[in-house]
């Protein structure tokens, strides 16, 4: 159902507000780039500091601008299942074509917890259904065992594994559902990811370098690896220099330098990232021929 180089956008703000205009600009960059699909409200997007209106209102503008071009898989994931539900009621009602859903973070429920949890939510909104693991950030984590029974469950048609570990790609192939998507959800891993079975990445990189990021996708999906290679070690760097400090305050200096005007404004606790996290993202900017 999806593949390719997906953005997990940023979320532009202006005077501690959303920036609609910044926001629909970067939606027409994004499709016009070669991005395949696009995530509003995901970890880059800040979803964590927005208000469930402003939540719901950057997923129905990336929807009105997206127009269908591309699919939109929105970021619905919460500790609380019944919030959860609330945003993916949104998003089916506003048009996304997915809904992004990580493992309760915060309450560390066991893997029964997590179970219960999707099939809640599969149960009560019918909208196709994104897993997304990030033990790193959730300290839940999604086992595989637990994966492959999730994707039995009806509307889950894919996962975004951000655990780091490659061994759950085949792992997922073997054990899960046939037509389960498998997403990378670290970007440096993504020639990794694909050659062991995955067919697409949700990506932080793609926020600065979409052309790329779509071209090396493109380049795995035709099986031409020498040429993945050759992308994916012009991209190396600047995966690296995303996250010199916490994103996505690099991330968003980073398309300051590639995208006009776009702001670099934080919502606390995330701060402006340090002098020598700019200096490496200007590194990569400038190796990668993007500035």
């Amino acid at each position: 159902m999806f593949s390719g180089s997906i953005p997990a956008l940023a979320t532009p703000f202006r005077d501690g507000s959303f920036a609609e205009d910044q926001f629909r600009a970067l939606v027409d960059w994004q499709i016009d780039q070669g991005s395949s699909a696009l995530v509003p409200c995901g970890t880059t997007g800040e979803s964590s500091t927005l208000s469930n209106a402003e939540h719901h209102r950057v997923i129905e503008i990336c929807v009105e601008q997206a127009a269908g071009r591309v699919p939109v898989i929105a970021g619905c994931g919460s500790n609380d299942t019944t919030n959860a539900m609330l945003h993916l009621t949104f998003s089916k009602k506003c048009g996304a074509s997915a809904g992004l859903v990580v493992a309760p973070y915060y309450n560390r429920p066991n893997q029964e917890g997590i179970i219960a949890h999707f099939e809640a939510l599969t149960a009560n909104v019918d909208l196709p259904l994104v897993l997304y693991n990030v033990p790193a950030r959730t300290v839940t984590d999604m086992m595989p065992d637990t994966v492959a029974a999730l994707s039995k469950l009806p509307n889950v048609v894919a996962i975004k594994d951000a655990s780091g570990d490659l061994d759950r790609v085949t792992a997922h192939r073997l054990n899960c559902a046939d037509d389960l998507v498998l997403l990378s959800g670290v970007d440096e891993l993504s020639l990794a990811f694909n050659a062991a079975g995955g067919v697409g990445c949700i990506s932080v990189t793609a926020n600065v370098a979409p052309k790329l990021c779509a071209e090396f996708q493109a380049a795995c999906a035709a099986g031409d690896y020498a040429k993945a290679r050759e992308l994916n070690d012009v991209l190396y760097p600047l995966h690296k220099a995303l996250f010199s400090d916490a994103s996505p305050g690099p991330v968003k200096y980073a398309m300051s330098q590639v995208l006009e005007d776009f702001s670099t404004d934080l919502r606390l606790p995330m701060t402006p990232p340090s002098e020598a996290s700019r200096n490496a993202v200007d590194a990569a900017l400038k190796g990668a021929g993007l500035v």
